[in-house]
């Protein structure tokens, strides 16, 4: 087939057939021709690769879990998903770069406790605020442990506030910086329990646990529990939760100890940049939860101590809403400000 083109017709010879198209039928041809064209890259647009911001270092358990995550639902969704890390300033780094992308789907942070609600609540200056997202999904969430080295001599939270009210000095409890969930849970245990604490800023829970073991520091609520439950110079003497979790049968509740208020958790979820399409947030949530609920997710959410929560966005929003009470309440109650 070939085209003869005039200013005045156009001839189309095709096999023994010939036509004659006017000006106005060869420009509504060729626009449905340029439309034919154009849908592909529409759907080629749609099916976009979808970046996973990581706020942490490559190997460690949020990167663990992320990889995992990218790996179900790029099934799901028939998307490549690349997981990015992008450390630094307990999450600031990879959240607020998230906060500034294009609001299409096509980027997600795996966020949490501190990137997320604590950085916002306690910094007035970040660049980044509650509004600059939307919920995509919640994930998971896991308890903290109130663990003491086995050289402390004591076996239950009573025998820890006997303990600290009888020492001469305040207890050292390693958290994972200012401002940290562990930071603001000594705050709050102390308050509660009347004795005085003192925080050891680390720079990950491995440190500060090596340190526990040798009898540097008092007590500490670091959330690797695999490693604690296995070391003989550990003991995990509560859980932060209110009731028992069915893997740890022999280790009592926050609650059940008569500490509710003691209750909490750090959590962890997807979020996209404000203004993303709501069909494609029900999309990929959808694709998340099921990921989420397969039992090798499960299986490894289990060796690492957490707790599947899978939801949509409600979930998620509801769980912020709890985090501007809780974290806020402490907050405000010791005026804590980071700049």
């Amino acid at each position: 087939m070939f085209l003869q083109i005039n200013y005045r017709q156009i001839i189309i010879f095709g096999g023994i057939q010939m036509y004659k198209i006017n000006r106005r039928c060869f420009i509504a041809t060729a626009m449905a021709a340029m439309i034919s064209m154009i849908q592909p890259v529409f759907a080629q647009e749609n099916n976009k690769p979808i970046t996973l911001v990581v706020p942490y270092s490559a190997g460690g358990t949020n990167d663990n879990f992320a990889r995992l995550l990218a790996e179900g639902m790029s099934k799901e969704l028939n998307r490549h998903i690349i997981v990015e890390n992008r450390p630094g300033a307990n999450g600031i780094i990879g959240a607020s770069h998230v906060a500034r992308t294009r609001p299409d789907g096509t980027t997600l942070l795996l966020g949490g406790t501190g990137p997320i609600s604590l950085n916002i609540l306690l910094r007035p200056a970040l660049t980044y605020s509650f509004d600059h997202f939307d919920s995509v999904a919640m994930l998971f969430d896991g308890p903290l442990t109130i663990t003491v080295p086995t050289s402390l001599g004591v076996d239950s939270v009573d025998e820890l506030i006997t303990y600290a009210k009888k020492k001469n000095q305040p207890l050292l409890y390693g958290t994972m910086g200012p401002g940290s969930v562990t930071n603001l849970y000594g705050l709050l245990l102390g308050q509660t329990f009347g004795v005085p604490m003192t925080a050891v800023a680390y720079k990950n829970n491995h440190s500060a646990l090596l340190d526990l073991m040798a009898g540097r520091g008092d007590m500490n609520y670091a959330t690797p529990i695999p490693m604690i439950k296995d070391s003989k110079e550990l003991k995990i003497l509560a859980l932060t939760t209110n009731k028992r979790d069915p893997n740890l049968p022999d280790i009592p509740s926050i609650a059940e100890l008569g500490y509710p208020q003691l209750e909490t958790s750090y959590w962890t979820g997807l979020l996209a940049a404000k203004g993303t399409p709501k069909k494609e947030i029900d999309e990929i949530a959808a694709a998340a939860i099921k990921t989420i609920k397969t039992e090798a997710f499960q299986r490894v959410l289990t060796e690492n101590g957490q707790i599947e929560k899978a939801g949509g966005p409600e979930i998620l929003d509801a769980q912020l809403q709890n985090d501007r009470e809780h974290w806020g309440k402490i907050i405000n109650e010791n005026k804590i400000v980071i700049n």
